[in-house]
């Protein structure tokens, strides 16, 4: 689940595993994600887990191995497996993201996650305005479209969102920002879901409106090469996340931005 897009997926509701790898790694990952299984603690014995999830002893440690490569639990000698604490997680991962999404990220997460995605998301629309080729050109020109278009579905319209945000990365030329396309779906799936309602439908509105006039006037600054007038315009759709983010989980803005 580490392609561009799966992020985006989870905003239509949790996705099936595709094996019982994968529903091993999921069920535990998020476990420990919410707060289930709590950091510091020892998972069950093999013989329970086998039990629990139906899966072999090889499937059980494959999986084990898995989180622990992702920086979620570490493996001991005549200590079993342990949560470590979340200085150890892999957060550019996207199954690690994915988890936090699906489980509800706490204010402190999100806070602490803004502060990075805004570094990113200001750099590549700055860079983007100086790099920025044709066919990326036409390619933003399209999603910008398409955006509009698919505003009454929310995982199509964070999809074309998304790859607006990703287009810019790549147009950069900084291999670290089109490194970090994992922490822009992140953004754009957790701005998303702050607008859908209980459902995860769309408000009547659509999902585009509010910030359309942003993205048009962004896309306009990076095709005619005005960099200081791409970035104040991607600062102007950080702020209006961070906005929605804001009254999402409760909190004043300033705490959050």
């Amino acid at each position: 689940m580490s392609e561009p897009g799966s992020l985006i997926r989870t905003l239509s509701g949790r996705q099936s595993a595709r094996n019982f790898h994968s529903y091993v790694i999921n069920e535990v990952g998020l476990a420990i994600m919410s707060g289930a299984i709590p950091v510091g603690s020892v998972l069950p014995g093999d013989a329970e887990m086998m039990d629990r999830f139906g899966v072999s002893r090889t499937v059980l440690r494959e999986a084990l191995k898995t989180l622990e490569a992702k920086g979620l639990v570490e493996a001991r000698a005549k200590v079993g497996t342990r949560v470590l604490p979340q200085s150890r997680w892999s957060l550019f991962d996207r199954q690690v993201l994915s988890w936090a999404l699906e489980s509800g990220p706490s204010p402190a997460f999100v806070r602490a996650f803004l502060v990075v995605r805004r570094g990113l998301e200001l750099e590549s629309a700055t860079l983007a305005a100086q790099h920025r080729e044709n066919e990326q050109m036409r390619m933003l020109h399209y999603w910008l479209n398409q955006r509009s278009l698919m505003q009454m579905q929310p995982e199509p319209f964070a999809l074309a969102e998304f790859e607006i945000h990703r287009i810019l990365a790549e147009a950069s030329a900084n291999p670290f920002l089109r490194a970090g396309s994992g922490l822009s779906e992140f953004g754009v799936a957790l701005a998303v879901k702050a607008r859908l309602g209980p459902d995860l439908t769309a408000p009547d509105g659509g999902l585009a409106a509010e910030k359309t006039a942003l993205y048009a006037a962004l896309v306009s600054a990076v095709e005619t090469g005005q960099r200081e007038e791409a970035r104040s315009a991607m600062a102007r759709i950080l702020h209006a996340d961070e906005t929605a983010l804001a009254r999402e989980a409760q909190i004043a803005p300033a705490q959050i931005t």
